[in-house]
């Protein structure tokens, strides 16, 4: 079927976006602690918010979101796949803990060694890419035996409509212009106003400096 395999293709550029990012984020880690013995509190909390990042953004995939459920519906026998799809997860978040709880410790002067946190780090990344794997290896070619017809469509529609959010947030920000005041324009009384006011226009850039855009403000 076109669908699913439209499905499925879409699915495959998906996990290879969060590879590269699983696989970039544990080599520059690794760059970074290479010549590192102990490691700062601030060294601790960044890892362990990238970690967290990471792994939050599994739970936003096409995968988790659309695929998975549809396959609960169509095949209850399939508990076994996905329980273990759950275990990776469930150990990947073993990993953050562990950073986590170091960082706590680390408040009580008791510091972590470098290669702790590269061990944490990777036995993160090996337990979400092993997911991946198994997503594509088995996932989804479970999904092509059970899920059929119409179910395939629905799902091909709740890609649509996903992307056309996310398209749509994309564009909200980027509208999102800088508030300028406007120039004073001198009275048409004062002597010369309609020749000043063309001159204070032209060097409003330089001469006035712009608000603060109200995006900013209402974050700060």
């Amino acid at each position: 079927m076109l669908t699913a395999t439209y499905i499925l293709v879409s699915l495959s550029v998906e996990q290879a976006s969060i590879r590269v990012s699983l696989l970039a984020f544990q080599k520059y880690m690794h760059v970074q602690l290479r010549h590192q013995n102990q490691l700062s509190l601030a060294q601790l909390q960044y890892a362990g918010d990238w970690l967290n990042r990471l792994y939050q953004g599994g739970y936003w995939r096409k995968v988790e979101m659309y695929l998975i459920p549809a396959i609960r519906q169509a095949a209850p026998h399939a508990d076994g796949l996905l329980n273990e799809i759950n275990g990776l997860n469930h150990a990947a978040l073993e990993s953050i803990n562990v950073v986590q709880q170091r960082a706590g410790a680390a408040i009580d002067h008791s510091e972590l060694q470098a290669e702790q946190l590269c061990a944490a780090i990777d036995a993160f990344c090996a337990a979400l890419l092993q997911r991946l794997e198994k997503e594509e290896r088995e996932l989804f070619a479970l999904a092509r035996k059970v899920i059929v017809g119409e179910a395939w469509f629905a799902i091909a529609y709740q890609f649509l409509a996903h992307d056309a959010r996310a398209q749509e947030a994309r564009r909200g920000k980027a509208q999102v212009l800088p508030f300028v005041l406007p120039v004073p324009l001198p009275s048409p009384d004062t002597p010369g106003g309609a020749a000043d006011a063309s001159d204070n226009a032209a060097a409003a850039p330089v001469d006035a400096a712009p608000a603060m855009p109200l995006a900013r403000r209402a974050q700060a």
